[in-house]
């Protein structure tokens, strides 16, 4: 098997650049997903993030899932389960208002730490969406104006334990799906694995790795890029012993954002299949995605093309 895509970001400083810009290109149009080293997020302040959230996992939130557990029957089940997962997570909002201060349970020191947490990711997030733009030819910058929106990106942080589970193949820690949104910012357990991808058919663990930040490409950047990078499926398997953490960050496009394939991208693909991907606004594809997450992406973007061209008129047609 192909070795998963390892980058160091230290390197784009020196002589390796070009060989690390090409690790980069490869990773983004041939998996979805790569890893991140030397990305320049402290790694005391990695683990205080970990112990912190592990913390507030044992404290506020064990117990409950426990209860939940048992008021469904979960731990009996015999047949395969595909209208649940078995995660216990809580949602931060950082941009373009936080929400941390409202969120009940949480220490002040943990709101403290993951707002520095999240303030380290936005910066990295925005240096990937510009050497994305590197390589794909656009203009420094393009990414971060196509998620602006009026009230800019959006960006939040889904704070995550897979508790061990009785029966892992039956009841998955996270349904196989896309992200719908622009890039992902993974800061994953080091000890306990479950993560995997799809490739060539295939579900391919993404290795835990300490320290380490893995990206992975939602559905957004498919279409900007018209198909050239894609997003992949990827699923969470629970472990039968061990608790997972897993701590993902989103940045995404504003709401009122108006996504579509950059145009020099469509005219390089001009003698292939041309514009293949819908203008639409982002929220509206947000509505579609909450009923359709765990289903195939493309019937999502064949929708929103039926969507644009039956509008044909307004922000979708002119922006």
């Amino acid at each position: 098997m192909e070795n998963f895509p390892m980058i160091n970001l230290e390197k784009l400083n020196g002589e390796e650049r070009g060989a690390t810009m090409e690790i980069i290109k490869d990773a983004c149009e041939n998996w979805g997903f790569f890893e991140l080293i030397n990305h320049g997020i402290s790694h005391e302040l990695m683990d205080t993030v970990e112990r912190l959230t592990k913390e507030h996992y044992q404290k506020c939130m064990e117990q409950r899932f426990k209860e939940l557990v048992a008021t469904k029957g979960l731990e009996g089940v015999q047949t395969e389960v595909n209208d649940l997962d078995w995660e216990s997570t809580f949602f931060l909002r950082h941009l373009p208002h936080s929400n941390i201060s409202e969120i009940p349970d949480l220490q002040d020191e943990y709101r403290k730490v993951m707002k520095e947490f999240a303030l380290r990711l936005e910066k990295l997030a925005e240096e990937l969406l510009d050497l994305l733009c590197e390589n794909l030819g656009l203009e420094k910058g393009y990414l971060k104006k196509a998620f602006h929106g009026s009230k800019g990106p959006f960006f939040g942080t889904k704070v995550s334990n897979y508790p061990p589970c009785p029966k892992p193949d039956l009841i998955k820690g996270l349904r196989a799906h896309t992200d719908a949104g622009g890039i992902i910012l993974l800061f994953q357990d080091d000890k306990v694995s479950g993560l995997q991808l799809l490739k060539d058919d295939q579900w391919i663990d993404v290795p835990p790795m300490r320290h380490s930040i893995v990206i992975n490409l939602g559905d957004q950047i498919e279409v900007i890029t018209n198909g050239k990078y894609k997003s992949v499926m990827h699923r969470v398997i629970a472990q039968t012993d061990r608790n997972r953490m897993s701590i993902a960050s989103f940045y995404n496009p504003g709401g009122d954002a108006v996504i579509y394939p950059a145009p020099t991208l469509v005219e390089k693909e001009a003698n292939e299949n041309n514009n293949l991907y819908p203008k639409f606004v982002f929220e509206d594809y947000m509505k579609l995605y909450a009923g359709l997450k765990f289903q195939a992406k493309e019937p999502r973007f064949e929708a929103m093309k039926a969507i644009e061209s039956n509008v044909n008129v307004g922000p979708i047609a002119t922006a």
